[in-house]
Parts: C-alpha cells; structure tokens; sequence
C-alpha cells in the first residue's frame, strides 16, 4: 500500500515552522502576563493619582425611609407645586447603617408633590462626568494593552520568519 507524503515541505522546515510557532506562543504568554500587570499597575496609579473615592462616584443619594430609619430633625421646605410648605425630615438614623452617622437631606434634591398629593423626591438629570471619565480611562488602558501586545506579538512572529528565511538562503 503506497504512503503518500502529507506536504511536499521538508521535514528541517516543518520542525523550524512549529518551532517558531511554539516560541511565538511562549512569547505571546509572557506578553500577556506582563501586560496583565503593568495595565493593573497604570490602572491603580490612575486611581491613586487622580483621588478619585469609587465610593463616592457611584454612590446613589440617600433618602428618608420613614419604615427603616430614625428622624432627628424636621424642616419645613417650600415644595414645587404645593401651595403651603410641608414638613420633611432633613436629618435621620439609617439602622441598617453600621457607622450610626446621621444622614441629611441633600440641599440640591428638589421634592415635588405628585398628582396624587403626595411628596416625591424629583432627581431630574444627574450626569456624573468623573464616571464617564473613569469608564473611558480604564477602556483606553484595556485597549492600549491589547494593541501594544498585538503589536509586540506580531513584531516578533516577523523578526523569527525574517531570521528563518536567513538561516534558509544561507544553507542552500
């Protein structure tokens, strides 16, 4: 039964093709990891130097609930399309708050009365800039990495198949 040969390539230049893919798959690992850390590390010292308090920066405001926490103090407040002011508590106890700091009304939190008659805390448009800052910040570090490891990678895949084709002219 005849055997037919696979490829017509050499078994020298097949050994040297998988060779050099092994050696650009270890460099593309150790590419990767590198990338992975110095990403984090410019990642966490974007952070540091800029101050930015994550807590703060998706924090939602915080409001009475008159079933979970304590008033302490009772304001009145002229309210947007009521005719008289009304009564709110502008500072309070959250029991679930293990700190037992006192929470206050946020000055720029407008309360409206509904069509129901009753108040209703209108938060209207709140764009946080610093977030949308933050998100962008830590896509152009992911994407710098990937672009500099596609480059680093493909780079060295170039330099090995410029160095084989070398090493080829000068044995035949």
């Amino acid at each position: 039964m005849p055997s037919h040969p696979v490829a017509d390539v050499p078994i020298t230049a097949m050994s040297g093709a998988v060779s050099r893919n092994a050696r650009i798959r270890r460099f593309s690992l150790r590419v990767t990891w590198a990338l992975i850390v110095l990403c984090n590390v410019v990642f966490l010292v974007g952070i540091w130097v800029s101050g930015v308090n994550l807590d703060e920066l998706v924090k939602t405001p915080d409001l009475f609930n008159p079933t979970s926490d304590i008033c302490l103090r009772l304001t009145w407040q002229r309210l947007t399309g009521a005719p008289d002011p009304a009564r709110l508590c502008s500072e309070w106890i959250n029991l679930s708050d293990p700190t037992g700091k006192p929470h206050l009304l946020d000055k720029e939190m407008t309360v409206r009365q509904g069509a129901d008659g009753r108040y209703y805390f209108d938060r209207g448009i709140q764009a946080d800039y610093r977030l949308m800052a933050f998100v962008g910040f830590v896509a152009a570090v992911i994407m710098s990495g990937l672009l500099i490891r596609r480059y680093l990678v493909s780079r060295y895949r170039l330099q090995l198949e410029l160095a084989a084709n070398r090493h080829s002219t000068l044995t035949h």
